[in-house]
């Protein structure tokens, strides 16, 4: 069924297949510029939802997943930019990496398209809420099996994720950018093909908060807030609360590929050993510094994680990894290079703090 004129678009359903190529091509994008049009547009049109484009060749092949999700095929402009993005994000892994099939959410069902109309009018809230931008992106979430893709897509999202919305960050569906999808990828399983699944979904994000490592978080902590992000800068998770789970997220695709079995040795290797370049820091100025930027709540964690490391509770490199989760790489750096750059002018030659007394950061 073709639905495309029955209900608001998203984006431009004028809008040339090469416009939505380019859109989705910068939807991963986080920069804090990022318009209303660029965010709402960053999705490609409803129109690329619609059965049709598909049905003519789909009908004689094998569906996975049920009725539900439909094939793309090598050539469909879509599935060869999902299947790039998605190579290219894996860095190293890209080139041992293969992608079998790329699968589309037709929403033909009555509930498949009740759904719709329910992501489109939340968004539509949550544009108004937020000025104009509810900022729309796409991002990855990773099931625990081919089974539990065919339920998200027929159900929503429910109780049987455990492994989700038993997080470390709250009470919620966590999902990766649509440029960090390696982060999950290890925790994939295998099915009996050989395969692995990751879904592809639009994600109302809104104004999100920080949300801080152990936290029992499970709804925006106030009206101002929609959703969770685990650092201000360049996250790499957004969580959606469960009780937005099945109005803020929306499933559009699932890509099926082939990766290693040794993928832990190979994401072991890609991880390079950073040397520390930068001078130290005493702890409780940058506590000081930081209460400027973050919540009292994350300031609160990092005291006390700073006092555990005190009470050797904590190792040195727990505290920093702890506080770089909370604070986030880009903060942290920008914040050391401004120390660095005042002891320059203050000071001549100073002897370095004791190691207990501050930490090193690599910038």
């Amino acid at each position: 069924m073709e639905y495309r004129n029955d209900y608001p678009n998203l984006s431009s359903g004028n809008s040339s297949e090469d416009e939505r190529s380019d859109q989705f091509s910068d939807s991963g994008n986080s920069s804090e510029d990022d318009s209303a049009s660029e965010t709402v547009h960053s999705s490609i049109s409803d129109s690329e939802s619609v059965a049709d484009s598909g049905s003519s060749s789909s009908g004689n092949q094998s569906r996975p997943f049920g009725d539900g999700l439909v094939p793309l095929f090598d050539g469909d402009r879509v599935h060869d930019l999902i299947k790039q993005r998605f190579l290219s994000s894996l860095g190293l892994l890209g080139a041992q990496a293969s992608v079998v099939a790329v699968h589309r959410n037709s929403y033909s069902s009555l509930v498949g398209q009740a759904r719709l109309r329910s992501f489109q009018i939340y968004l539509k809230a949550v544009e108004e809420k937020c000025g104009g931008n509810p900022n729309v992106k796409y991002a990855w979430f990773a099931p625990s099996s081919k089974d539990e893709i065919s339920k998200i897509i027929c159900h929503g999202f429910g109780n049987f994720e455990q492994p989700q919305t038993n997080g470390a960050f709250g009470n919620g569906v966590y999902l990766a950018p649509d440029d960090s999808p390696l982060q999950l990828v290890e925790s994939l399983n295998v099915d009996e093909d050989g395969l692995r699944h990751l879904l592809l979904c639009r994600v109302i994000l809104g104004r999100p908060e920080v949300v801080c490592p152990g936290s029992k978080q499970h709804h925006p902590s106030s009206e101002q807030f929609d959703s969770g992000i685990d650092s201000i800068f360049a996250p790499k998770k957004y969580i959606v609360w469960s009780t937005h789970m099945n109005t803020h997220i929306l499933p559009e695709y699932v890509i099926s590929f082939r990766a290693p079995n040794c993928l832990k040795e190979l994401l072991k290797v890609q991880e390079p050993v950073k040397k520390p370049t930068s001078p130290w820091m005493p702890f409780p100025a940058l506590i000081g510094v930081l209460s400027k930027f973050l919540p009292p709540p994350s300031i609160a964690l990092i005291s006390k994680h700073y006092k555990d490391h005190r009470e050797n509770v904590i190792t040195r490199q727990q505290l920093i990894q702890k506080v770089r989760q909370i604070a986030g790489d880009k903060l942290l750096a920008s914040i050391i290079k401004s120390f660095r750059a005042k002891q320059i002018k203050t000071m001549q030659t100073k002897a370095m703090p004791p190691a207990e007394a501050g930490v090193r950061w690599t910038v």
